[in-house]
């Protein structure tokens, strides 16, 4: 019996997710749009990036602020100018616990802090 509540993929097997990226001095890359020489990011522990995200995290839980306006405002990746929106993608097209924790969300679900490569995320499962 499958209740409303289960995970679902559509039937290419894509989800669709937003997310926030903080970039710190381990991310592989450490340029963004709002940082092109790297400077805040180079200056940026893993931990005070984490510690950012999850205040983040606490005010869009909260409803203190809106998951798109933050992502417009202080993500760290180009999606920003879409409110963090990734569009679809399947298995495979991501870093491995990038997809992990988007797969494992329901839809409208955020996910607790994930590490990549790329820096440090909160992600929204939105399809």
């Amino acid at each position: 019996m499958s209740s409303s509540k289960t995970t679902t993929t559509t039937t290419t097997g894509q989800v669709r997710a937003s997310h926030i990226l903080i970039k710190h001095q381990g991310s592989r890359r450490k340029a963004s749009w709002k940082d092109p020489e790297g400077r805040v990011i180079m200056n940026t522990t893993r931990d005070s990036a984490v510690s950012q995200l999850k205040s983040i995290r606490d005010d869009i839980v909260s409803g203190k602020a809106k998951f798109d306006d933050i992502a417009t405002r202080l993500s760290d990746c180009s999606s920003a100018k879409r409110g963090g929106d990734l569009g679809p993608f399947g298995r495979g097209q991501m870093q491995k616990p990038f997809e992990e924790a988007t797969y494992a969300l329901k839809i409208g679900e955020i996910s607790d802090i994930v590490d990549t490569d790329s820096g440090v995320h909160i992600i929204m499962r939105t399809g």
